[in-house]
């Protein structure tokens, strides 16, 4: 069997996401620890250049498919390409990343070549050269780690978990010649979303919001949020009760973060939410319980209540500025 790591790198327009270069650098461990080769997938349309950037976080070989046909991403023909890329350059392990679209090719690849994946990755290890898998059950309330049968094993990890390592090497970078199928589906329309807010998942600094707030009235986070460049986000309380969009959701059923700075307002703690935000390097939590989880978590206590702490807050931050 083959001791080679694969990682498929999610590219977009705008480049690589964040969970890209963490996949390759995961990738990159597990591949020492197999004395393989890591390899690199880049599928898109103006990758070439832009592709070589994987090199720096410890790829030996990057397979760049670059044709303008694949610049919206088409999960027929994606999975298409890569499976072929797998069977000319057999891995004994295929890492990708988080997004919808990561996972949507794994599950098509793993059943084209029969083989099993898992997807919301903690954490891996190997066992006799098989790869263990740490991933979460019902919710994050258990946690299960599992083994994946056929090859190559097929896996997705988690956005904000695994560091980003840079290794500075050289790297092969192979063209590939595309076999495009006709498409099954194609795009008729594009909009973009206009904001030019920080995305929740990318930001330095993540001001969240939970049952504490009592209503949808969330303008002190932004504004905090703003003055430090930051993201609003919020628990699954606020979201279930409408007070934010589901895509502001921090916590097992919602995004992972990993800011500087996690600030959690009214938020109690329960360990849904601290599976998403619990790696985050600085957390201030505030709320009036002086019992609440939150601060057997929080590296500043504020036990007060959010709707005067967050004014004199801001006030003073914009003193200092």
């Amino acid at each position: 069997m083959s001791n080679n790591v694969m990682v498929f790198a999610g590219y977009t327009g705008a480049g690589f996401k964040k969970s890209a270069f963490e996949a390759v650098s995961e990738g990159r461990r597990l591949a020492n620890r197999l004395n393989g080769v890591l390899t690199a997938v880049v599928i898109g349309s103006g990758t070439k250049e832009t592709a070589l950037e994987l090199a720096r976080y410890g790829a030996d070989r990057i397979l760049t498919c670059d044709h303008p046909a694949l610049e919206d991403f088409d999960p027929d023909r994606y999975t298409a390409i890569l499976t072929d890329i797998v069977k000319q350059y057999p891995p004994a392990i295929l890492l990708l990343g988080s997004s919808y679209n990561d996972k949507n090719i794994a599950a098509r690849l793993a059943a084209r070549l029969d083989t099993g994946a898992a997807t919301e990755c903690l954490e891996f290890a190997l066992d006799s050269d098989r790869l263990v898998a740490t991933r979460p059950l019902y919710g994050g309330k258990l946690m299960a780690q599992v083994t994946l049968e056929g090859t190559p094993q097929i896996a997705c990890i988690r956005s904000n978990v695994f560091p980003i390592a840079e290794d500075m090497k050289a790297a092969e970078q192979v063209m590939i010649e595309p076999n495009l199928a006709e498409p099954k589906t194609r795009v008729v329309e594009k909009k973009l979303k206009n904001s030019d807010k920080v995305e929740l998942t990318e930001a330095d600094v993540v001001i969240s919001g939970g049952r504490g707030m009592g209503s949808s009235d969330f303008s002190l986070l932004e504004k905090l949020a703003e003055l430090l460049g930051g993201a609003v986000g919020a628990s699954r309380t606020a979201v279930d009760e409408g007070w934010r969009p589901y895509p502001d959701q921090v916590g097992q059923t919602g995004k992972v973060v990993s800011p500087k700075l996690y600030v959690a307002c009214g938020i109690s703690g329960a360990m849904q939410h601290l599976a998403g935000m619990s790696s985050s390097e600085c957390i201030v939590g505030i709320n009036r319980d002086p019992d609440a989880p939150i601060f057997n978590y929080a590296d500043y206590c504020v036990v007060d209540d959010l709707f005067k702490v967050l004014p004199a807050l801001i006030e003073e931050i914009k003193g200092q500025q």
